[in-house]
C-alpha cells in the first residue's frame, strides 16, 4: 500500500494474503485481489519506477485506520 511518494521514491506499507498475520484487514470486497491484511509494521521504500499500477483503492475510513495505526507505532519514536 503506497504510504506517500516524494523525490521519485514510494513509501509502502506492505500487504500480505497471510491472514494469521497481524494487520488490517483488507478484502476482496475493498478491491483486493483476495482477503489480505495492511501490515504496517512493514514499511519499506522502493523506486517510482518500480510501481506498474493501482490494485486496490481505499476507503477514507480504512485510511484513518492505517494512519492511526501508524501514528501510534511512531509514537513510541517521541521518548
Amino acid at each position: 500500500m503506497v504510504l506517500f511518494k516524494e523525490l521519485g521514491n514510494v513509501v509502502i506499507a506492505g500487504v500480505s494474503s497471510n491472514l494469521k498475520m497481524k494487520g488490517i484487514a483488507l478484502s476482496k470486497s475493498e478491491g483486493a485481489i483476495k482477503d489480505s491484511v495492511i501490515k504496517t509494521n512493514y514499511i519499506f521504500t522502493v523506486s517510482e519506477e518500480m510501481i506498474f499500477k493501482a490494485a486496490f483503492h481505499l476507503s477514507k475510513e480504512k485510511k484513518r485506520l492505517v494512519f492511526d495505526e501508524l501514528c501510534e507505532r511512531l509514537s513510541g519514536l517521541k521518548t
